[in-house]
């Protein structure tokens, strides 16, 4: 079976790297808010274009984080896309600010600026943005929708690990990023793991005070925070992995590019390319069909696993049913959601599983 991820395959060399950094971090006696992690938010940071970071417990509460540092909570509206993990949603619910849902674009599955547009009221403060897949697109657009309203621009980079556009990274356009490091990520913890990254010294003080209880100095806790800490052995494996980044998403991209050229069945829908070469990490590759279940079911059939992210989009969810939304309706997230399968696409497939894949999908009637 060729797996979504196949961390047993990963190289050896990595997997002996990784455990000399796990015994540097049991011999060091020092295990929460330590050098690991100092070191890791400095090289993260700076990997990702921006003065700071701040390591967190997870990437969802790395947006309620920066939502609090920015004072958006109670009765402020947030942005955002319905074609998302939950828990970028639930974290807007965690603030206690309102989510919004607006639609997104069905040829990239990303928010549709003219969507958000018709969502902004009188208590909009932000918009919420997602690099669904991997991908980054138009940013410019997206800084200059935000300044016009006067409202924040946020940025959901669990998916988007290196990606750019025009040379910055993801994550460094707007007020804050927020990234996961869930071991599926591209770059992913051996478990639970997050940061915020930002260009705002102040903000980045106060999203490292409210990830711990809202303490400042030791015993003074001038503000309810909440316990939301990178802890040292994630941080120490995190860097590590980060030396092998570049390399397994220069692979990612390479079989993106090798299912561009390949795959041709009317059956199946590709999504967008990306406009700039550097603009999409493929997190996952995903394709749409009209016949997706049974799409899935050839496929594993063939001996290739699938997955669909997402199959119920967040309105579709029962405490989310009755958040606003776009007055003209959510229809492409509802299509994208009913269609949308995610095919392997991971640094340790060879070319004889790309391949595979590709005849797979393309023998498929």
């Amino acid at each position: 079976m060729i797996l979504m991820n196949d961390f047993k395959a990963e190289p050896e060399e990595l997997r002996v790297a990784e455990l000399t950094a796990m015994e540097r971090v049991l011999r060091s006696g020092w295990y929460v808010l330590g050098n690991e992690l100092q070191t890791f938010e400095q090289a993260w940071a700076r990997r990702c274009g921006v003065a700071h970071a701040a390591g967190v417990g997870n990437g969802m509460d790395a947006i309620e984080i920066g939502l609090r540092a920015l004072n958006i909570g109670s009765g402020d509206e947030v942005i955002t896309t319905p074609m998302t993990a939950f828990a970028t949603v639930l974290a807007i619910i965690r603030a206690g600010a309102v989510p919004v849902l607006a639609d997104i674009d069905p040829g990239t599955a990303l928010l549709d600026p003219a969507s958000v547009e018709r969502c902004i009221g009188p208590k909009t403060r932000a918009a919420l943005l997602v690099h669904l897949y991997g991908q980054v697109r138009a940013m410019e657009s997206w800084t200059a929708l935000c300044e016009r309203h006067g409202i924040a621009l946020i940025e959901d980079c669990a998916q988007a690990h290196l990606a750019q556009w025009d040379e910055k990274m993801a994550g460094s356009f707007g007020s804050f990023g927020a990234y996961s490091f869930y071991p599926t990520k591209n770059l992913g913890a051996l478990g639970d793991g997050g940061a915020l990254v930002c260009n705002d010294a102040e903000l980045a003080q106060r999203a490292a005070v409210l990830r711990n209880y809202g303490q400042s100095v030791r015993y003074h806790h001038p503000t309810l925070g909440l316990n939301s800490r990178l802890d040292e052995l994630q941080a120490a494996l995190l860097l590590t992995r980060l030396e092998w980044l570049e390399g397994f998403t220069a692979r990612r991209c390479q079989i993106a590019r090798t299912y561009h050229a390949g795959i041709a069945n009317s059956a199946v829908r590709l999504l967008s390319r990306p406009i700039q070469a550097r603009s999409h990490v493929y997190h996952l590759f995903v394709v749409l069909s009209q016949e997706r279940d049974r799409l899935a079911h050839h496929l594993k059939e063939k001996g290739v696993q699938t997955l669909v992210h997402y199959p119920v989009p967040v309105h579709g969810q029962p405490p989310c049913k009755e958040l606003q939304r776009d007055p003209s309706g959510l229809r492409a997230a509802e299509q994208h959601a009913a269609q949308c399968l995610s095919i392997p696409c991971h640094p340790q497939m060879s070319d004889a599983d790309v391949t595979k894949v590709i005849d797979s999908i393309n023998a498929f009637k």
